[in-house]
């Protein structure tokens, strides 16, 4: 199945193997995975990694409210309904024909406690009171490429603003090998938060390859120890690294502001079937 969206050319694909799960690719990139009987099933590993930090940021089962820039096919948000019932979500998503899609045939309603605005998520996180939410994602971009300037320190301070005492900030981002942008984005965090971890599979952090890049930031002490300890379980393969620690292997880059921004950024590369 077919569809024109804003950003590109969308496609839901049955995934195999498993009968009520469905693949979105924009543009041939793969960007969600939904499972509509198991909103739990995390098949690709930047959800899996969101949900590690969720998991342990917060006691099991407790209500979060949570505000999203990026719905894609909308499984944070599906997880988050599935795994702690009750909490209040708001999504932002530009891309009105996209949310269409995912509302007639990924059941979209049927996220209990969501409201999704089709809106620019800088601009309805501009426009949220301070200290509304306990968690804010972003998690966008436009066909296969990342909006990098969402990672900027000026719209990181609005997260911050909007973030309730002890609340999380995650972010999911696409890096070439070269680290440059994750490196100037975690720059940026520690502009705005006094505590920041990156996680990355080995090839990325090695220069090998590109790869997924997710960013955990709070006024709070994260779950450093615990999410170590849960990268290195067999079937994870991540590693969760402090700014000095990511520094020591990779080098340092300056944060992403409104006068330095960045300069191009790597599409993610298409999936093939």
């Amino acid at each position: 199945m077919e569809r024109q969206v804003r950003f590109g050319t969308a496609r839901l694909t049955p995934a195999p193997y498993r009968p009520t799960a469905w693949m979105l690719t924009v543009d041939g990139a793969l960007q969600s995975y939904v499972d509509l009987a198991d909103p739990t099933y995390l098949y690709m590993a930047y959800s899996k990694w969101f949900a590690g930090v969720l998991d342990r940021h917060w006691p099991a089962g407790e209500p979060v409210s949570a505000v999203q820039v990026g719905g894609g096919g909308f499984t944070v948000a599906r997880y988050l309904a599935a795994t702690r019932p009750g909490s209040p979500q708001t999504v932002y998503d530009l891309d009105g024909p996209l949310v269409d899609l995912v509302r007639s045939h990924l059941d979209l309603d049927a996220i209990n406690d969501l409201v999704v605005h089709v809106q620019d998520g800088q601009q309805g996180v501009e426009g949220t009171p301070d200290s509304a939410a306990d968690l804010v994602v972003v998690d966008v971009f436009h066909g296969g490429t990342p909006v990098i300037h969402l990672a900027g320190v000026e719209f990181l301070r609005e997260i911050a603003r909007v973030l309730r005492p002890d609340g999380l900030y995650l972010a999911n981002m696409w890096s070439a090998a070269d680290m440059h942008l994750a490196l100037r984005a975690v720059a940026s965090l520690t502009e705005v938060f006094p505590n920041v971890l990156l996680l990355a599979e080995a090839g990325l952090l090695l220069g090998e390859r590109g790869g997924n890049v997710v960013l955990a930031a709070s006024d709070r002490e994260l779950p450093h120890q615990a999410l170590t300890a849960w990268g290195e379980a067999p079937g994870n393969r991540v590693f969760c690294l402090s700014p000095a620690q990511l520094a020591a292997i990779r080098g340092e880059a300056p944060p992403l502001t409104a006068e330095n921004p960045a300069d191009a950024v790597a599409p993610v590369p298409r999936w093939l079937r």
